[in-house]
């Protein structure tokens, strides 16, 4: 690759968080498709030695292929700037921000975006009343994969009895019905829009259980719908400063049209498998996995 400005690079994978399997499954995959690419490539588990693993290491460039806490909410990004190691996917700022859901929220109100109502809330009190009215969607404000998520059905007599191992306080969401819709941003290009299908809840499960859903791509959508969604994902990526690569979700109502749209969050470090579902939009528009890989070291930065 003659206009490669990186060869030696670090491939973070794992790392301490909720979805540290997926993280090594990715890491594995952008690994072994940046080597094909003819870059050297160092996988690295990171825990609390990873400053002295990547000292040791010395690499041009890192692949940041956490997900979740801690390698995805601006703590590794702050580390890697520190180090002055440039890195893949979005900075520090947009890293912290997405992963905050309620923060993310402001930015997307103040960019003109639709969001579900919501609210933080101790978790003692969501356990002993409905904070919102029935149907709502309680869950972790700062974890992804649909970690620790309670769907409370309209139906309901009682609120949620959540798990000891959920937060002092929680984010309460209402409940959007519809479709599962996602739309993939590439540096400046929207790529297009999927239609998650599965049966009941798009959950943890379902995203990573083979078979568990099923990735209609490109979305069957009424034209306006689409080009909102692709409108959206970059209007939402630029508003957090992402940069790289970013997914963002919706659900959509399409009893409403594209009123019927809502923006669920935005996912700073997608899953790279050749199967998730940001690469598969990728080589839905011709972009390789190999290819895919190496456009994210070559975009790596540090300070921006």
């Amino acid at each position: 690759m003659s206009s490669r400005t990186h060869a030696r690079i670090a491939v973070l994978k794992g790392g301490p968080s909720a979805e540290r399997e997926v993280s090594l499954v990715s890491g594995r995959a952008c690994a072994a498709a940046l080597r094909a690419g003819g870059y050297e490539a160092i996988e690295i588990d990171a825990g609390e030695s990873l400053a002295e693993d990547l000292h040791a290491t010395r690499p041009e460039a890192v692949f940041n292929a956490l997900h979740g806490r801690w390698g995805e909410d601006g703590c590794v990004q702050g580390l890697l700037e520190w180090l002055r190691i440039p890195y893949t996917h979005s900075g520090v700022l947009a890293s912290a921000l997405a992963m905050d859901k309620t923060r993310s929220k402001e930015v997307f109100r103040a960019a003109g975006l639709p969001v579900a109502e919501s609210r933080l809330a101790p978790r003692d009190e969501v356990c002993a009343r409905h904070v919102l009215k029935p149907p709502y969607v309680v869950k972790p404000n700062n974890e992804g994969s649909s970690v620790g998520v309670y769907i409370v059905h309209e139906a309901a007599n009682a609120p949620p009895q959540l798990s000891d191992d959920m937060p002092q306080t929680v984010l309460v969401e209402a409940y959007v019905p519809g479709r599962e819709l996602t739309c993939t941003v590439l540096g400046e290009r929207a790529l297009s829009v999927t239609d998650i299908r599965t049966e009941g809840w798009y959950d943890y499960d379902a995203k990573y259980r083979e078979g568990g859903s099923r990735h209609v791509i490109p979305a069957e959508l009424p034209g306006p719908v689409f080009d909102a969604c692709m409108e959206m994902a970059l209007t939402a990526h630029r508003a957090l400063g992402c940069r790289g690569m970013s997914r963002t979700d919706f659900r959509w109502d399409e009893a409403r049209g594209t009123d019927g749209l809502v923006i669920l969050e935005t996912n700073t470090q997608p899953g790279m498998t050749p199967t998730s579902l940001a690469p598969e939009q990728a080589a839905h528009c011709g972009i390789g996995f190999e290819a895919l890989c190496a456009w994210l070291i070559e975009d790596a930065s540090c300070g921006r």
